[in-house]
């Protein structure tokens, strides 16, 4: 029985996979610094912008300073500027409370859509303060294209009436701002022509005897030299001229108030012009009483005598 010799092949290996490689990204020390940056990309990138036209900026002025030819480099400058992207767009008003907003947001508006470094903002603060109730206004720009307005006020310290004006003035005097009739404040109200440039002579005087003060309800500068003052309860006190004058009768009228509660009890003028003396006032009724009886005593003691 013969054999059959059967051939076998080399069985072929199993194909193995190609192994995936590894790629591994490398983090280079500048993404390193910037991660670690509180800063987004966007701000970063704003920064560099701001930086590169910083540095453009000053290129352009020395060179157009060299050859003369400064105004219409930074005019060109600036509309590169604007060109991208610093040009205002958006305007922010803070600190208004008295101020008319309608005329503050007329003046800085026509800053709206110009190139950020032809902002005046030295220019445009001085027609700021122009307005009675503005003591300051400061400015600043806000890249890429906002500019920020931060208005400080006067405080308003008096009501002046000058004739049929009324008016509201800090405590300097200066006006901030003209009254129609019907406007009620609850502050002192002085009265007369210049009064309101004499205002820091007053405040000096009332401050002398701050609980007379208190029964203050206006003065009036007479005379363009002194002041006269009226109480809440009717009486009027005429101070003299010169400030320590003033001063010296104020408070020597406190001290007799002080002690013989003089307000309010019929007297309607206290007059301490002269230093030596004090004239008092009282209502010409009272007056033509006080002599009726006098004659009618000494018309008695007259009879009394026969």
């Amino acid at each position: 029985m013969s054999s059959t010799k059967i051939k076998r092949g080399k069985q072929a290996s199993p194909r193995r996979k190609p192994s995936k490689r590894r790629t591994i990204k490398k983090t280079s020390i500048f993404d390193r610094m910037l991660a670690v940056l509180p800063f987004t990309q966007e701000q970063i990138r704003r920064a560099m912008t701001i930086a590169i036209l910083g540095v453009v900026g000053l290129g352009v002025y020395s060179v157009a300073s060299i050859t003369g030819m400064t105004d219409k480099a930074y005019a060109k400058y600036a509309e590169t500027a604007a060109n991208a992207g610093f040009e205002v767009r958006q305007i922010e008003v803070r600190g208004l409370e008295n101020v008319n907003e309608l005329k503050v947001y007329e003046i800085v508006l026509a800053e709206k859509d110009r190139s950020m470094p032809l902002v005046d903002l030295k220019a445009l603060r001085n027609e700021l303060v122009q307005f009675g109730w503005i003591a300051d206004a400061r400015i600043s720009r806000q890249l890429p294209d906002r500019l920020i307005v931060d208005i400080v006020e006067h405080n308003p310290h008096a009501l002046w009436q000058n004739g049929d004006t009324l008016a509201l003035i800090d405590k300097e005097g200066r006006v901030l701002e003209k009254l129609s009739k019907g406007h009620s404040f609850d502050l002192p109200l002085i009265r007369g022509e210049y009064a309101n440039e004499n205002i820091a002579a007053l405040d000096a005087i009332m401050g002398e005897a701050p609980a007379l003060t208190a029964l203050v309800e206006e003065a009036e500068w007479v005379g363009r030299r002194r002041w006269d003052v009226t109480f809440d309860s009717g009486e009027k006190l005429a101070l003299p001229e010169g400030a320590d004058a003033a001063k010296a009768a104020y408070v020597n009228f406190a001290r007799m108030e002080g002690v013989n509660r003089l307000l309010g009890k019929g007297v309607t003028f206290f007059d301490l012009r002269d230093p030596e003396k004090a004239y008092f006032r009282l209502p010409r009724a009272q007056q033509d009483n006080d002599k009726d009886s006098a004659g009618d005593t000494a018309q008695s003691e007259k009879e009394g005598a026969q």
